[in-house]
């Protein structure tokens, strides 16, 4: 247990320094360019642990007790109580730089989030992440999927007129086109027959709209009936001793039929033994160029308090999988591409979320980032990458929400001043302050619920 912990801790602190330095430096280096005086920039907050100062720089870098945020505090001669500041401090006193250079040191935090997640997932694309193809399993023919006229084995070729190239990247398309409410146009290529190599290109209308918000929070892939194809029921093993080893398969036996019904594909293969403890089953079986039947009675097996039937076999199983890489050019032109396509995603999930359409059950906080830190960086560091750069977005889209305290309450005051031409009335702007920080702790509080529920 405690193992598993260090699992995710270690990984989500990596994660969260990485996001809190980079978005941080955002604010440093735009407030240098500007002239203004940096006094201190710390990774997390609270009680400082280190400080330490470099060279002729005035700046304290330091690291602080609790690792979940970080700042940036400028030179501001209005907290300093009777101070005379000299012409030096002047210069680098960050009230006294026009509202525009404020706007962009301000900006510049949330900017370089998104500037990370661009850099990010422009290097998966030049590297290259395998992912299944677009293949669908329909398991059901009272499925979406197939009253839309989708079948088994169907390869999604194109969404609404646009190229899918991998599973994630079908996933991708459905998701934007159903959280607008639209159907989409599916375009699909489906081989004639199972022994033949020609294909038919067929369109079809998948009616996303029939979903509702509630779904598209859920697995709506499996709502629609669409699942990871699956390869036939092929014994790649077959445990010597176990109920199909005595009932005289082999591995390489194909599994056509059970009980005289048709056996979709591995999945289906496991679920209807799994499903039948001590239950003798008739197999249909295609082996050594011929076709025979068998009788085998899965054994019986306690799983987490339940009973399963278990042959002793391994069919294949393994997805057939793609991974695509780009140019250095392809490649920076869709990390951008996807990570507008996913600040606008959301927002949009933010806006639901305020009309009372999307569940707030969807605000999640440090455990739950926690939790699937660990499991991404188990995964593989190509996944860890990728969920980085996602909680890199989240973190940009949610400083840029006008709520104050956030930078993007400090954008709304300096857009006001741009507007009326003075600075908004100090009184107003700690009124603000104190009720955007009750916002927030109020935020803070549903997603800390929302984890441990």
């Amino acid at each position: 247990m405690g193992e598993r912990i260090l699992q995710a801790i270690l990984p989500f602190v990596f994660a969260l320094g990485i996001l809190i330095v980079f978005h941080e430096l955002g604010h440093f280096w735009i407030a240098r360019l500007c002239g203004v005086r940096v006094l201190r920039f710390s990774v997390g907050i609270g009680k400082p642990l280190w400080i330490k100062k470099f060279g002729k720089s005035e700046t304290e870098w330091t690291l602080s007790a609790i690792p979940l945020g970080g700042y940036v505090k400028f030179y501001d001669s209005r907290e300093i109580e009777n101070a005379t500041p000299s012409a030096a401090d002047l210069a680098g006193d960050f009230s006294k730089k026009t509202v525009w250079q404020r706007i962009a040191i301000v900006a510049a935090g949330p900017v370089f989030n998104f500037v990370l997640a661009i850099i990010l997932f422009s290097a998966l694309f030049m590297h290259g992440t395998p992912d299944p193809i677009a293949k669908i399993r329909l398991a059901s023919t009272s499925s979406i999927a197939y009253q839309a006229g989708l079948r088994h084995g169907d390869t999604i070729q194109t969404i609404n007129g646009e190229d899918v190239q991998s599973w994630s990247d079908m996933r991708w398309r459905l998701l934007q086109a159903g959280m607008d409410k639209q159907d989409v146009r599916v375009q699909v290529a489906r081989k004639n027959s199972d022994r033949s190599t020609s294909q038919d290109h067929l369109e079809f209308k998948l009616p996303l709209a029939s979903l509702s918000q509630a779904d598209f929070e859920a697995d709506f892939l499996q709502k629609l009936g669409m699942e990871f194809f699956r390869p036939a029921a092929i014994l790649k093993e077959v445990v010597q001793g176990g109920p199909a080893s005595k009932a005289g398969l082999k591995a390489g036996d194909e599994i056509v039929q059970i009980d005289q019904q048709p056996v979709l594909d591995s999945q289906a293969f496991r679920d209807i033994v799994n499903a039948s403890p001590n239950k003798s089953l008739t197999m249909l079986v295609h082996g050594s160029g011929q076709e025979f039947e068998v009788q085998v009675t899965p054994e019986a097996v306690n799983e987490n308090g339940k009973l399963i039937g278990r042959v002793q076999v391994a069919p294949l199983a393994d997805l057939q999988m793609t991974s695509l890489s780009f140019s250095a050019t392809e490649s920076l032109y869709r990390g951008t591409v996807r990570t507008w396509d996913t600040s606008v995603l959301t927002v949009k999930m933010i806006g639901k979320m305020l009309i009372g359409e999307v569940s707030w059950r969807n605000i999640t906080g440090p455990i739950t980032i926690a939790k699937y830190a660990g499991e991404t960086s188990r995964a593989g560091w190509l996944y860890y990458l990728q969920f980085i750069a996602l909680i890199s977005i989240s973190l940009g889209v949610m400083n840029l929400l006008p709520i104050p305290v956030l930078d993007g309450g400090h954008l709304l005051y300096y857009s006001l001043e741009v507007l009326t031409g003075k600075p908004i009335p100090e009184k107003y702007v700690e009124m603000a302050q104190r009720g955007g920080l009750t916002v927030l702790l109020c935020l803070m509080l549903v997603a800390f619920f929302n984890d441990i529920v």
